[in-house]
């Protein structure tokens, strides 16, 4: 996450959070469990917008999907 907020050097709104031990995902309930496929636990894919500490757009895709979460349609709610 470091490296890939470095590409955004005049970022001043968006804050890159990394959950290398997914507590995070887990205290969401996105978590992914794929240990049966050898990949372990990972996380649902998903968009949330926050402000002031408050979610006002939370956008958790479907199994295998990738509509809802893109950065096009958290454009929309802002």
């Amino acid at each position: 996450m470091k490296a890939w907020a470095k590409t955004y050097p005049e970022n001043k709104h968006v804050k890159f959070l990394a959950d290398g031990s997914a507590s995070y995902t887990k205290d969401l309930g996105l978590e992914l469990d794929l240990n049966e496929k050898g990949l372990g636990l990972r996380s649902r894919r998903y968009a949330i917008l926050v402000e002031d500490l408050t979610v006002k757009a939370a956008n958790i895709e479907e199994a295998g999907a990738f509509t809802v979460s893109s950065a096009d349609e958290i454009l929309k709610v802002l």
